[in-house]
C-alpha cells in the first residue's frame, strides 16, 4: 500500500512537470491580453476585471474540468489519449465510408492546427516571462528580445540529448511554481479581499448582460487561460487519468483560480497597470527570484510542447499521414523520450521568427486564441463522433456536448476570427501548410499504393507458379526476409527475383507490416503467421503495431521464433530485400502538378524502409521501382 501511494505521488508530480506546464504558465499573460486587445481597449475598472476574471475561471471550470477531466479523458483508445487517439477511434468504428473519411479529414485539420498551437507556445510563453525585466530591471527591456532569442536556442538545441535527467525535475519544479502563483495571489487576496466576487458565476453574467460586446471580444483572451489543455487528454497514456485529475483538482485548479483573482486584486487595489501582472504580484525583494522560476517554469512549459509534437510526429507517422522521419530515442528507458531533427529544426526557425516579428507576448497573444479554440473545438466533434461506440450512456455524454461544450466551442472560435488579421493567419498558415502536407502525402501514398498493387501479384499466383516451376527454381542457401505493406500480395523485389533470375532461398520469410488504429499492440498477439508452403520453406508473417509502439523489426522477429516452431529461419542472419517505389511524374490527372511535385520531394526525403525498421545495414538489400504517378 505505501509503494502504491508512493508511486501515486510520482506520477502526480511527472503530471505537473508535462501535463500543466503550459496552462500553468498562462497567467503571465493571460488576463493581461484581455486590456491590451487591438482596437477595443478596456478600461481596468472592477466591473470590467473581476467580469473578466469571472469568465476566465468559469471557462477553466466547464472546458478543463467539465469537458476535458470529467468526459474526454474517459475516451481513450487503449489508455490513450489525443487528437490522434480519437482519428484512430474513427477509424475504427466509423463503417460509412463518406463519414469516417470526413471525420478523418477534420481530425487532419486538428492536427495541422495543433502544430500551430505546439509553434507559438514556446515563443509566447518564454517571452511573457522574460518581460519581467521591464518590472524587475527597467534598464534591461531592451535586452528581452535578445534574451528570448538565446534561451529558445538552447532549448532547441539540447533536445538531441534527451531529457530523461533534467526531466526528473520538472515536476518538482512545477509543483513550487503552482504553489508560488497561489501564495502571490492570496497576498494580494488579503489586501483586497472583495475581490472574490469573480468567483461567482453571477458576475461574469453581470459582465455579459451589461457590455455583451466587450464580454464577446474579450473571450479572446479569456481562451488564453485554457490553452494546453489538449496536453491534459494527449499525455493520458504517459500517467494514466487518475494522477492527472489529482494533479488538476487538488495543486493545478486552486492555484490558478487563486492567482487569477490576485491578478484582480492587484489591478484594482495596487494601481499597477495590466502588464506582467504575474511578477507585481509580489513584494519587490521577492519579484527577481519570481522572474527566475517564472523563465525555468515556461521552458518546461516549452518543452512539453515539443515534446508533444515529436510524440504527434511519430503517430501520424505511423498511421500514414505522413513520410518517414528520423527518428531518435534519446532514453534507454523512457520509450517517449524521442526526438526528431527535422520537426526539431523547422519548430526553431518559426518560433524565432514569430518572436522576432510580433516583438512582445501582448501581440503574439492576437496569433494565440485561434489555433487553441480550434483545436479544443475539433476534440468536441471528433469526441461526440464516437460517443455511441465507447460508452453505455451515451445519452449523458450527447447532451453534455450539445448543451456546454459545442456553445463554448462555437463561442471562442467565433470571437477568435476576428483575430484573423491581427496576428492569427500565421497559426492557420502553419495549420495550413500542415495541412496540405498531410493530404498530399496521404493522396499520393494512395496513388502509389493502387499502383503497386496493380503491378504486385497475390501469393495464391505466386506459389501457383513456385510449384509449377519448381524444378527450374535454384534453391540457394540461407534465409531471406522480404518486406511488404500489403498482406495479400508478393512484393515486387521477390517477384522479379524469382521470375527474372530463377533464383530463391531456401528459407523465404514475406514480412507484411501494418499500423493498427490500436494505440499499442501486445507483443504476443503482434505477429500471424500464415502457411505458404512451409513444405517448399516459404511462411508468412502479418505484423501489426500500434500507432503508439516502437517499431524495430529484427527484435520483433527474433521475440516470435519461439513463438512459432515452424518458421526456420534465423533473423540475426538472414538477408533483408526492401522494395523501394520511385514516383515518376506523368500526364495523368490524379493530382495537380503542383502536388506532385510536393509528394515527390518528400518521397525523395523520406526515411528509407531500412532505416526506419532497423534493418542491419551489412544484410539489407534495396531494389527501387519506378512507378508512375
Amino acid at each position: 500500500m505505501i509503494k502504491h501511494k508512493k508511486g501515486t505521488v510520482l506520477l502526480v508530480l511527472g503530471a505537473l512537470g508535462v501535463v500543466y506546464g503550459d496552462i500553468g504558465t498562462s497567467p503571465l499573460y493571460a488576463l493581461g491580453a484581455a486590456f491590451n486587445i487591438k482596437n477595443h481597449h478596456l478600461l481596468p475598472n472592477s466591473n470590467n476585471v473581476f467580469g473578466i476574471i469571472s469568465l476566465i475561471l468559469w471557462s477553466i471550470f466547464l472546458v478543463v474540468t467539465v469537458k476535458y477531466v470529467s468526459f474526454i479523458m474517459k475516451a481513450d483508445n487503449e489508455g490513450e489519449g489525443g487528437i490522434m487517439a480519437l482519428v484512430a477511434l474513427v477509424k475504427r468504428h466509423i463503417g460509412t465510408k463518406r463519414l469516417r473519411f470526413g471525420l478523418i479529414l477534420i481530425g487532419v485539420i486538428g492536427v495541422s492546427l495543433f502544430y500551430g498551437d505546439g509553434i507559438i507556445t514556446p515563443a509566447i510563453s518564454v517571452m511573457s516571462a522574460v518581460e519581467g525585466l521591464r518590472v524587475v530591471a527597467p534598464n534591461m527591456a531592451p535586452l528581452v528580445i535578445p534574451i528570448v532569442i538565446i534561451l529558445l536556442t538552447v532549448l532547441f538545441f539540447i533536445q538531441k540529448f534527451g531529457t530523461a535527467v533534467v526531466g526528473k525535475l520538472f515536476g518538482p519544479v512545477m509543483l513550487v511554481w503552482f504553489l508560488t502563483i497561489a501564495s502571490g495571489g492570496i497576498y494580494q487576496i488579503y489586501h483586497y479581499p472583495s475581490s472574490l466576487i469573480a468567483l461567482s458565476p453571477i458576475t461574469a453574467l453581470h459582465f455579459i448582460g451589461s457590455s455583451p460586446i466587450a464580454a464577446f471580444i474579450s473571450m479572446t483572451a479569456v481562451v488564453l487561460a485554457i490553452t494546453g489543455v489538449e496536453a491534459l487528454y494527449a499525455d493520458l497514456g504517459h500517467f494514466g487519468i487518475s494522477p492527472i485529475r489529482r494533479a488538476w483538482f487538488f495543486i493545478v485548479f486552486p492555484s490558478l483560480v487563486l492567482c487569477y483573482v490576485g491578478q484582480g486584486a492587484l489591478i484594482i487595489n495596487g494601481n499597477s497597470g495590466t502588464n506582467d501582472l504575474l511578477i507585481k504580484l509580489f513584494p519587490s525583494q521577492f519579484q527577481f527570484p519570481v522572474l527566475i522560476l517564472s523563465a525555468v517554469a515556461t521552458i518546461i512549459a516549452s518543452q512539453a510542447v515539443i515534446s508533444g509534437i515529436f510524440s504527434l510526429t511519430r503517430q501520424a507517422i505511423q498511421l500514414d499521414f505522413l513520410p518517414k522521419m528520423k527518428i531518435k530515442h534519446t532514453s534507454y528507458s523512457e520509450i517517449g523520450q524521442i526526438y526528431l531533427p527535422l520537426i526539431n529544426l523547422l519548430m526553431y526557425i518559426a518560433v524565432i521568427f514569430l518572436v522576432i516579428v510580433f516583438g512582445s507576448s501582448t501581440r503574439l497573444a492576437n496569433a494565440y486564441g485561434i489555433a487553441v479554440s480550434g483545436t479544443i473545438a475539433i476534440d468536441t466533434i471528433l469526441f461526440i463522433s464516437v460517443i455511441q461506440y465507447i460508452f453505455k450512456d451515451a445519452l449523458l455524454y450527447y447532451m453534455a456536448s450539445l448543451l456546454i461544450f459545442i456553445p463554448i466551442d462555437f463561442i471562442f472560435v467565433s470571437s477568435n476570427l476576428q483575430k484573423v488579421l491581427e496576428g492569427g493567419i500565421y497559426p492557420l498558415l502553419i495549420g495550413l501548410i500542415t495541412f496540405t502536407i498531410i493530404r498530399t502525402w496521404t493522396n499520393g501514398e494512395r496513388i502509389m499504393a493502387q499502383k503497386r498493387d496493380d503491378m504486385e501479384e497475390t501469393f495464391e499466383s505466386f506459389m501457383g507458379y513456385i510449384r509449377a516451376t519448381k524444378q527450374r527454381i535454384e534453391r540457394t542457401n540461407g534465409s531471406a526476409i522480404y518486406l511488404t505493406e500489403f498482406t495479400d500480395n508478393v512484393p515486387i523485389a521477390l517477384q522479379n527475383n524469382t521470375r527474372q533470375f530463377q533464383v530463391m532461398p531456401k528459407n523465404l520469410v514475406i514480412v507484411s507490416i501494418k499500423t493498427s488504429s490500436h494505440a499499442h499492440i501486445p507483443p504476443i498477439k503482434r505477429a500471424l503467421v500464415d502457411d505458404l508452403g512451409y513444405n517448399d520453406g516459404i511462411s508468412h508473417i502479418n505484423l501489426y503495431y500500434g500507432y503508439k509502439d516502437q517499431i524495430n523489426l529484427p527484435q520483433t522477429l527474433k521475440s516470435i521464433m519461439n513463438l512459432s516452431p515452424e518458421l526456420k529461419f534465423n533473423p540475426n542472419k538472414s538477408i533483408y530485400y526492401v522494395s523501394l517505389d520511385k514516383p515518376v511524374i506523368s500526364k495523368s490527372h490524379n493530382m495537380s502538378k503542383w502536388r506532385k511535385s510536393l509528394y515527390l520531394f518528400m518521397a525523395q526525403n523520406e526515411l528509407s524502409d531500412s532505416d526506419f525498421y532497423h534493418l542491419p545495414i551489412d544484410r539489407t538489400e534495396e531494389f527501387t521501382t519506378l512507378i508512375s504517378l
